[in-house]
């Protein structure tokens, strides 16, 4: 599992002294997030297990991951807790059958007692994968992806924390632009992904 010296709100690595920041990113530009952790770096068994489970639709890494992390993930979620998957494009749902964020979601429920809230969040228009833009196009890409559901909105009940959900965090565009998203709730968000890169950007 990743180290415990990070910056609390983008999660980026610190000397131990400066720990948990913010770091000088988010001093000069703050995330919208609260909070984000991350439990593993993205590389060795860790990276093969994740792409197995999201190329090959074989969960038995994924599983295996939570499982070493169970202490962890119960230190981090509260069963108030409200878990929301970051959206995938529904092209590219309908086309693998797969919704990796929300699988996260319900295992990481399972595990914590939390809840999952599937409709909050929305994806908006169809972007190409993230995986295959730059930095600055990556975030020219998701500007305008998410979006508050007000008809869900209205009819929830929030009483615990937020937490948007995702599998890896390589530039944090993606949690970041969910996150904003949510502003109109007026709550602290804070940014859960199982894994992240060792790019710090």
């Amino acid at each position: 599992m990743l180290d415990p010296h990070r910056c609390k709100f983008c999660g980026k690595s610190l000397p131990a002294d400066l720990a948990p920041g913010p770091c000088g990113g988010c001093l000069r530009k703050p995330p919208p997030q609260a909070q984000t952790v991350s439990l593993y770096g993205y590389d060795g068994p860790v990276r093969e297990a994740i792409l197995n489970w999201k190329l090959q639709g074989r969960d038995a890494g994924l599983l295996w991951l939570l499982g070493a992390a169970e202490k962890r993930l119960v230190q981090i979620f509260r069963p108030e807790d409200l878990l929301l998957p970051v959206p995938m494009p529904l092209n590219r749902m309908r086309k693998t059958g797969q919704h990796h964020a929300a699988d996260l979601c319900r295992h990481i429920a399972g595990i914590t007692g939390s809840r999952v809230e599937w409709r909050l969040l929305k994806r908006t228009g169809e972007q190409p994968r993230q995986s295959s833009l730059a930095g600055s196009k990556r975030r020219r890409n998701l500007g305008r992806a998410f979006s508050l559901s007000k008809n869900a909105w209205q009819d929830k009940e929030i009483q615990g924390r937020i937490w948007v959900i995702d599998d890896i965090l390589t530039t944090g565009t993606t949690v970041r632009q969910a996150c904003k998203a949510l502003r109109p709730l007026k709550q602290p968000i804070h940014a859960f992904t199982l894994a992240r890169t060792k790019r710090e950007g």
